[in-house]
């Protein structure tokens, strides 16, 4: 099952929500900001993409990430260090996370959204 960890205020996520529904993807819905991820599938997810880097997973325009100066901190950060923020603070991921057993996204780009999830 494909899990999408969304923002119902956020237009990205609602963009990406609305391509999933005109494309027929079935997906579950968890709102990152009332329920983020779990400290241990963050962590999960961020070793098994390490090759796209910390980075690739945080909301780098979130006004929180800007607030904890985390451009400077993020660099030399651990796997371990930046789970745990996120799973606190799920303002910090960027959004929409989109995963399965097989594939991760984050973030909306038509084009990827093709090749990944139909």
């Amino acid at each position: 099952m494909i899990k999408f960890y969304g923002y119902k205020r956020c237009s990205t996520s609602r963009k990406a929500r609305k391509w999933m529904d005109d494309h027929q993807v079935n997906y579950e819905f968890q709102d990152l900001v009332e329920q983020p991820p779990k400290k241990e599938d963050l962590v999960k997810w961020m070793t098994k993409y390490q090759d796209r880097g910390l980075k690739y997973f945080f909301n780098t325009h979130g006004q929180d990430y800007r607030r904890e100066n985390l451009k400077e901190k993020v660099p030399t950060m651990k796997i371990e260090e930046a789970a745990d923020m996120m799973s606190k603070n799920g303002k910090l991921i960027k959004r929409p996370l989109v995963v399965d057993d097989s594939n991760l996204t984050c973030g909306f780009k038509e084009d990827i959204f093709e090749q990944i999830w139909l």
